[in-house]
């Protein structure tokens, strides 16, 4: 990694400085746009994000995957016109956002729905429109299922909806899954586990399985690794997301809960499908989803493309034309 890059690590990126000028290709291969950090205030904290384009105008909510960070966009933002605003976001207890507080569990297919409600209501917006990738997808799709006269539209990234969990295994691992949970949170600050900065990034890159490549896990780790805290007494870098998160699978939903909230959805509707992309134990949860969508959605439109469950990250060019006709509504 380049020292400029590593400064930006550890000095915070450039949180709350306005990056001017017309987009350009950077050193490291990215095309550059206008981008503002911003804080949004939440009871626990603050939620962080990253401003796309012009503050005038209601952008597209961007969100993220499970473990991920408004990073996972940084690719793909810069490809769209310059008059469409994104504001990508880091989930709770993600890249630069607040960690919720000790004896708060994360249910992290429900929680969100309410965060994305507390962002409309802090904003004023009306008939938003949705992007997101995985997690962040499953999100979108469960917002408008909760409010279908309120959603535009959404862009859903390798992801139907919720991925169906067998109600007998949920429960089979409930007990395990509450003991991570509190073992995690009481896990004291001396004991974060620090990195150098390469070995921080293999880490990553061995975690993702071939998702992304090393370039990827480098945008990822500009939101989602921090310098080692004085209180640490370590040197070299940290994970910045909250350990607890881990602990994914208390409160998932079972198939004939998706398909309920399918049913639910009337906004129009781009799923794009990566090829291989992510894989799912019921075979039967894609397509059935994507069909209980149609039955109410004014406009589905389904893409199978090749790539990785990154496909977004890894090879953003290949979406972003899909993506811009969908957000302008062109045929």
């Amino acid at each position: 990694m380049s020292a400029e890059a590593e400064s930006i690590i550890a000095n915070g990126s450039t949180n709350g400085h306005l990056i001017s000028g017309s987009p350009t290709a950077a050193s490291n291969g990215i095309m550059q746009r206008d981008t503002e950090e911003i804080e949004i205030p939440m009871p626990w904290g603050i939620v962080a994000g990253k401003w796309w384009g012009p503050r005038q105008k209601q952008p597209v909510l961007a969100l993220h995957g499970w473990q991920d960070n408004a990073g996972t966009f940084d690719r793909l933002c810069p490809l769209l016109p310059d008059d469409i605003p994104i504001l990508a976001i880091d989930l709770p207890g993600h890249g630069k956002s607040a960690h919720y507080p000790k004896g708060m569990h994360y249910y992290i297919f429900w929680d969100g729905i309410s965060l994305i409600r507390r962002i409309v209501k802090y904003f004023g917006w009306e008939k938003i429109t949705l992007l997101g990738h995985s997690l962040g997808g499953a999100l979108s799709f469960m917002y408008a299922a909760a409010y279908p006269d309120e959603v535009e539209g959404f862009i859903s990234i390798d992801i139907a909806g919720p991925p169906a969990r067998d109600h007998h295994k949920q429960a089979a691992n409930l007990g395990d899954s509450i003991d991570r949970f509190l073992r995690y949170e009481a896990l004291p600050e001396s004991k974060t586990p620090c990195y150098g900065y390469d070995d921080a990034i293999d880490i990553v890159l061995a975690a993702y399985d071939g998702s992304v490549d090393l370039q990827s896990v480098e945008v990822l780790m500009r939101r989602g690794m921090a310098p080692a805290a004085e209180r640490f007494n370590k040197e070299g870098f940290y994970f910045a997301r909250d350990l607890r998160l881990k602990v994914s699978l208390m409160g998932m939903l079972s198939l004939p809960q998706v398909i309920a909230h399918a049913e639910r959805i009337e906004c129009k509707v781009l799923n794009i499908r990566a090829v291989p992309g992510m894989h799912f134990d019921n075979v039967e949860y894609y397509p059935s989803v994507i069909e209980a969508m149609k039955k109410h959605s004014r406009k589905l439109v389904y893409l199978e493309i090749p790539g990785t469950h990154h496909l977004h990250l890894v090879n953003p060019e290949r979406i972003s034309q899909q993506v811009t006709d969908f957000i302008l509504d062109r045929n």
